[in-house]
């Protein structure tokens, strides 16, 4: 226990919350080469979610997958933000509408109150498409980024 216990910063998830989307993401990559990846920040300094999520991506070096084939899902929580932005590989293949889509449902689930249930739900869509468009390659593929979650200020 710390000098001052009372500032003790409430967790975004829970232990059991962060191994679920853990999971989701081991999953989502079992049969891609694709990569997803999680950050979750409390307040968003900038204006545009995207660009902070493009910037954020940039930062943590996931353009630098082989395929080009990396997403990054963007939550700011206090600001009730998020973006999904999605590596030139995938993004050629299936456009803005498609992200734009999926972050609808992810707010729709986040509109009631089903947090974890919407990151889950994007992360397997997100690997289905992964999966549809860059197969998991045995020979060839490997983990390229971590799979935890990345929690920011």
């Amino acid at each position: 226990m710390g000098i001052f216990p009372f500032f003790k910063k409430k967790a975004v998830f829970s232990d059991s919350e962060q191994a679920r989307i853990v999971q989701a993401i081991n999953l989502a990559e079992k049969e891609t080469s694709g990569e997803i990846r999680i950050y979750v920040e409390g307040k968003n300094p900038f204006m545009d979610p995207l660009d902070r999520a493009a910037q954020i991506f940039t930062q943590l070096k996931m353009q630098n997958t082989k395929y080009r084939n990396a997403v990054l899902l963007y939550i700011a929580m206090k600001d009730h933000e998020l973006a999904l932005f999605g590596d030139e590989g995938i993004h050629n293949k299936v456009g803005a509408e498609y992200w734009k889509t999926a972050v609808s449902q992810m707010i729709a689930q986040f509109a009631n109150q089903n947090i974890v249930a919407g990151i889950e739900q994007c992360i397997f869509q997100i690997g289905q498409t992964l999966k549809e468009t860059f197969p998991f390659d045995a020979s060839t593929d490997k983990n390229e980024l971590p799979d935890d979650i990345i929690f920011g200020k």
